[in-house]
């Protein structure tokens, strides 16, 4: 029986990759008609990558991102906090990647056209209901451009992956309204820069209130870097911010003069915005943990399921681990409501523990607790907060998004090989 998913972004392509490698019949809808590299940076974290590796694809993204050998943790004033190595450097069997949102996206997409066909996905169509026929779903389809039908689908289960404003999230909470602005705003940026701080290296900076984050995402002929950079602000109660959006250009001088005098040793964050190739602006918004995804043969994956604010480079990552724990449980017990709701009982508390860590501020709250002890700087950051204390600060937030080093490593493949399953 037919797996159908709604929404053919990075958890939903990951998807259709998994139940093709386990031999279960699937389709993607996506609205869009002709999907194209949308976004700029994001990190893929190493439980991530081991589902990526296993899908074949690492010559793929060592072609396309760059694998992030350390996070390191500044104060307003460029003082150093907190330096950690990533990926294969700490340990895991699997490296981390910095890489461009809409690369992998389409990377992701060409690689599943090559292996399942291309009518394996339908552009274009986007799920406007659906009605239980039979222990089955029957959707309708809308060509949501134009507004008109766009024909039925019938399949055992249906996976809304289709995004942080799911239409299926909506036909299952209908009160829950719009998705949840916290107070921030963020402008994202691409810029060419120099290989700051060995030129691998995901940088914060400043507080939760003004912070900056930058890491590169591809190396350049001379040695510089084309670095992914994020500056954060915390709005005035009552801001007017508008829908969430990816691609909404913005000028630097909504938010530039904060950072006017972050000149540091290790970069020059001024010239970094006022060489920005394209600026973008948008709410840091998220969900509400659900109490439940899955209801009978429908169920959520992705944002859909777990909308976070994007901190702790978890957002993708969470959506690719569901993708495989999904289709593990389709292969166990069938397509149908009992693989939906191993699934929910599997992944849904781990990953809301995720989404109010995030909310929390995740790992990035070490920012603050230093800014709070040591308002005016620091000449020793072991007066101010004590190694043990830092390492154990990181360490927590790994427990939490699964992130333990030890346990991925000792942990068994989530689905068997390709073929095994069929």
């Amino acid at each position: 029986m037919t797996v159908l998913i709604a929404g053919a972004g990075i958890g939903g392509l990951a998807l259709g990759l998994s139940l093709h490698q386990a031999g279960i019949d699937f389709r993607i809808f996506e609205a869009v008609r002709a999907p194209r590299p949308l976004g700029v940076g994001i990190n893929l974290q190493p439980q991530a990558v081991r589902e990526l590796f296993e899908l074949g694809l690492a010559e793929d993204l060592d072609r396309i991102g760059l694998r992030t050998r350390e996070v390191a943790y500044f104060s307003t004033r460029g003082q150093e906090i907190w330096r950690e190595p990533r990926g294969r450097h700490a340990g895991y069997r699997w490296p981390q990647y910095s890489i461009h949102r809409g690369e992998l996206q389409m990377l992701l997409l060409r690689t599943l056209r090559a292996r399942a066909g291309g009518d394996a996905i339908r552009l274009g169509r986007a799920v406007a209901g659906w009605d239980e026929e039979g222990g089955q779903v029957a959707l309708e389809l809308i060509d949501r451009a134009s507004g008109t039908p766009a024909g039925r689908a019938r399949g055992a289960v249906l996976v809304g992956a289709d995004g942080i404003n799911s239409t299926v999230r909506a036909r299952l909470y209908p009160g829950e309204g719009p998705a949840r602005w916290g107070g921030t705003m963020m402008w994202r940026g691409l810029s060419r820069g120099p290989r700051f701080l060995g030129g691998r290296c995901m940088a914060m900076a400043g507080t939760r209130a003004c912070k900056f984050v930058c890491y590169p995402i591809a190396d350049l002929p001379g040695g510089g870097s084309l670095i992914n950079w994020i500056a954060d602000l915390a709005m005035p109660e009552g801001y007017r911010w508008r829908e969430q959006d990816w691609n909404r250009p913005a000028a630097a001088g909504a938010f530039a003069p904060r950072f006017a005098g972050w000149r540091f040793d290790w970069l020059d964050i001024p010239a970094l915005i006022a060489g920005a190739e394209g600026i973008w602006e948008f709410p840091m918004v998220d969900r509400d943990p659900l109490p439940r995804w899955s209801f009978g043969p429908v169920t959520l994956l992705g944002d859909a399921a777990h909308a976070m604010y994007p901190i702790g480079s978890n957002g993708a990552s969470q959506a690719i681990v569901d993708a495989r724990v999904l289709t593990a449980c389709l292969l166990e017990h069938g397509p149908g409501a009992r693989a939906l709701a191993a699934y929910d009982e599997t992944r849904r508390e781990a990953v809301n523990a995720v989404v109010l860590a995030n909310r929390g501020d995740g790992p990035d709250r070490i920012l603050d607790i230093v800014a709070r002890r040591a308002p005016d700087g620091f000449d020793d950051i072991e007066a101010v907060m004590p190694l043990a204390e830092r390492q154990a600060f990181a360490d927590s937030y790994k427990r939490t998004a699964g992130m333990e080093v030890a346990a991925l490593n000792a942990r068994p493949p989530i689905l068997p090989p390709a073929g095994a399953g069929r």
